[in-house]
């Protein structure tokens, strides 16, 4: 089992932005990691399996909702809470943070926002403690950046709605015990569904062969005439601003967590350099290796006052969509870089499982992909400022 020897960096003295209570909930969060989630992290990537018993201890740590108010079983905390939960579990495993992300944003975000009373109090609370698991049905097989694409649908057959098609890259979709789903209905309009498991002809084969992520479960939603009750619809929202407004939760979460892969990989990579002898003293005495430290030590401070600024605005609901998107693909950006730079300090080593960092960036590699490519958010930046559609 790895020994986790994690410190912190707060070049800029970040934690004296933060509130006792912002502190504490970092501190149980990283407590819970280091105790759970290092020892195991790397086997559980070697054998491709995702670790069951993280689910109770994230439930624990609030992980679930955290922004969900406590009338339905959630713990009621700020939106930089929330940040600060995912950027504590990234620190542990992209894969780890991606479970609590989907369960969060995903699952518990749009029943919440758009759901009915009776939804919120049926799902919400024992999502919140991890006794429901759930997964985000969105991406089809040939619509991934273009959801409006996509042909899932289903018909009103009176009694009960009848779904079929089929969605793919879903986290959680392999154990997840309720899928939201986004389909199209007859007039072509885009809802959301709540499908359980258990709904005949709705089966979730998982996806093998992952070299990312692989500490987390995917696999795909697949729709075979399932009957799904008609109180399953969530009635407060129609198109596509229902499933989008599901991303930027996520990708406002994205934005922390990645600050703590990139913060794993750099703490590991100035360790490193400081016991690491070649040609007579440490490498971090050489200008080179001290130019790279010094660089990423730099752009995770910058990572951090980005985020904690889109933070304040979440926490005022003045967070734009456009100002989510540019911190989703500058932080994934950086901290997929200072992967590959810290692996370069580490040498041989780096590729190895006795270090975090190969691991972190095979997960970054995902996670630069979803939610919104690299690309596609630089466009929606480029729309903002611009005021020209280049998606047409």
């Amino acid at each position: 089992m790895a020994t986790d020897n994690f410190q912190a960096h707060d070049y800029y003295l970040m934690d004296e932005l933060l509130s006792d209570e912002h502190k504490l909930i970092r501190d149980t969060a990283r407590a819970w990691v280091k105790k759970e989630v290092t020892p195991i992290v790397e086997e559980a990537c070697q054998t491709t399996t995702f670790p069951k018993q993280w689910i109770k201890g994230l439930a624990e740590i609030g992980a679930f909702g955290p922004y969900i108010p406590t009338e339905y079983g959630g713990p009621g905390l700020d939106q930089i809470s929330y940040g600060i939960i995912m950027q504590e579990l990234e620190r542990g495993d992209s894969g780890l943070r991606s479970t609590a992300s989907v369960q969060s944003s995903l699952v518990m975000y749009p029943i919440y926002a758009y759901g009915s009373e009776e939804q919120k109090k049926k799902y919400l609370p024992k999502l919140a403690s991890g006794d429901l698991m759930g997964c985000f049905g969105l991406t089809e097989p040939d619509h991934g950046s273009n959801p409006n694409g996509m042909i899932t649908n289903f018909k009103d057959k009176g009694d009960h709605y009848l779904l079929n098609g089929a969605k793919m890259w879903i986290s959680n979709s392999p154990f997840a015990d309720i899928a939201v789903v986004w389909a199209k209905d007859e007039a072509g309009e885009v809802r959301g569904l709540i499908v359980e498991r258990g709904y005949e002809g709705f089966t979730t084969p998982e996806t093998h062969g992952k070299w990312s992520l692989r500490a987390s479960s995917t696999g795909e939603l697949v729709f075979d005439n399932v009957k799904v009750p008609k109180e399953n619809l969530l009635p407060n929202v129609k198109g596509l601003k229902g499933p989008l407004g599901c991303l930027n939760s996520a990708r406002f979460g994205i934005a922390w967590g990645v600050i703590g892969a990139a913060m794993d990989c750099y703490d590991s990579a100035l360790r490193y350099s400081k016991e690491r002898i070649q040609f007579g003293k440490p490498i971090g005495a050489f200008q080179l290796t001290q130019k790279k430290l010094a660089e990423m030590i730099t752009e995770i401070t910058k990572a951090q006052l980005l985020t904690f600024r889109l933070g304040q605005l979440k926490n005022e609901n003045r967070a734009t969509p456009a100002q989510i998107s540019m911190a989703k693909r500058n932080n994934v950006n950086m901290a997929l870089q200072i992967a590959r730079e810290a692996r370069q300090i580490h040498g041989g080593m780096g590729i190895t499982g006795e270090y975090p960092i190969m691991r972190h960036m095979m997960n970054l590699e995902s996670v630069i992909t979803y939610e919104g490519t690299h690309d596609i958010h630089l466009l929606i930046t480029g729309m903002d400022v611009t005021g020209f559609n280049a998606f047409n």
